[in-house]
């Protein structure tokens, strides 16, 4: 946990069709989004985990081509951010791990997601 009630983080969203906001960079559109159960997002996110945290791939790549998050153009990096300016699950989920560490899923309103604790 961040002893000066920040963290900074990295992260990949994958939109489905129970996110709040079906559309992206990716997708302005929203048709992939409103196409993608939410089953079929973390299908995608574990494949993206296990290669990045294998060595196939690289977090900041992935993000890039791949992240439905404006976050994307700088590798999926979020920067700084404290308690209260995230969702809660995401919030949580970054807050609870260690720097270089890569969560598992986690879900929040505005998709699924990977976090990559960055600081």
């Amino acid at each position: 946990m961040s002893s000066s009630g920040q963290v900074k983080a990295s992260h990949i969203l994958i939109k489905h069709e129970g996110s709040r906001r079906k559309s992206s960079w990716r997708d302005p559109e929203g048709r992939r989004i409103s196409a993608t159960t939410r089953d079929q997002a973390v299908a995608e996110l574990t494949t993206m985990r296990e290669d990045i945290v294998t060595g196939k791939a690289k977090f900041y790549d992935v993000a890039s081509r791949l992240s439905d998050c404006s976050s994307a153009k700088r590798g999926g990096d979020l920067g700084p951010f404290g308690r209260g300016q995230m969702q809660k699950p995401f919030e949580d989920a970054a807050f609870g791990l260690q720097v270089g560490e890569i969560s598992e899923i986690v879900d929040t309103d505005s998709g699924a997601h990977i976090i990559l604790r960055t600081g």
